[in-house]
């Protein structure tokens, strides 16, 4: 049995109770929403491997094998995209369920205490279906007039959110599980969203360092037009507004009007 029900539910009524967010400082702009999920798992008495800085996922439990991933973005702003560093969103990580946690929280609070403004927790494979691919970073050196220079190939990958994803995932609180995956008593189901894979996948790409154009190259997905089928989950109490797929044209024309607001 997946614990994302049991740990959604506990996030929930911490931000019922008025649970604040705690920064060290203005400087802290990483670890304090991470710290609150923290404080969640503690009150539970759930034992996990403590989060460092290049470990994926952020949270490991120690008797069940989940992992949570999390993902505090400021609001008002950039929410509907974020950089994944070291790892492409999945649902499956070293025989590990992935589920990634999205909490917003105001962008200028006027102290170091401050609300968790929504919140959704949910299953990696409504991100990415793919949990094969192996990430790695390459380097070659004979770059420049003197043929020493290092060049790095470090990939940033920048994934949609549950808040470009779906409609009716802001200002609320939201679980999104593999339909098939059971839940608890307490939860009541307010969408079914179908995701199909693309026809094509990006098998590699090459970079021009003479006019600095980016070639990326595909083949056919195997998998192509395969659906994978979630559930959208509120816990009773509150708002029962429906959730819903966005059209994939417009998470797209989303994501790229975000790109060039940065």
């Amino acid at each position: 049995m997946t614990t994302a029900p049991t740990v959604f539910k506990a996030c929930v009524q911490a931000i019922r109770n008025g649970s604040l967010i705690r920064r060290d400082s203005r400087s802290d702009k990483e670890f304090h929403f991470q710290n609150w999920f923290k404080a969640r798992l503690d009150e539970m008495g759930v034992p996990y491997d403590s989060p460092g800085r290049n470990s994926y996922p952020d949270f490991r439990l120690v008797r069940q094998t989940d992992g949570y991933e999390l993902k505090g973005l400021a609001y008002p702003g950039r929410d509907a995209s974020y950089d994944c560093n070291s790892q492409v969103p999945r649902g499956e990580h070293n025989g590990r369920e992935v589920y990634y946690v999205f909490g917003r929280y105001p962008k200028d609070p006027d102290g170091n205490t401050y609300p968790v403004l929504d919140l959704v927790i949910c299953h990696g494979s409504f991100l990415n279906a793919d949990s094969s691919y192996v990430h790695k970073n390459k380097s070659f050196r004979g770059f420049g007039s003197y043929g020493d220079i290092l060049v790095r190939d470090r990939k940033m990958y920048v994934a949609p959110t549950p808040y470009a994803l779906a409609i009716g995932t802001a200002h609320t609180r939201t679980l999104i599980m593999p339909a098939s995956t059971p839940v608890d008593s307490g939860f009541v189901k307010v969408g079914e969203m179908v995701r199909q894979e693309a026809s094509q996948l990006v098998a590699a790409y090459s970079f021009d360092l003479l006019n600095n154009q980016l070639h990326p190259q595909y083949h056919t997905n195997p998998n192509a037009g395969r659906v994978h089928t979630f559930a959208a989950y509120r816990l009773t109490g509150d708002p029962m507004d429906p959730v819903s797929l966005r059209n994939p044209q417009e998470i797209l024309q989303e994501l790229d009007g975000e790109s060039d607001d940065e």
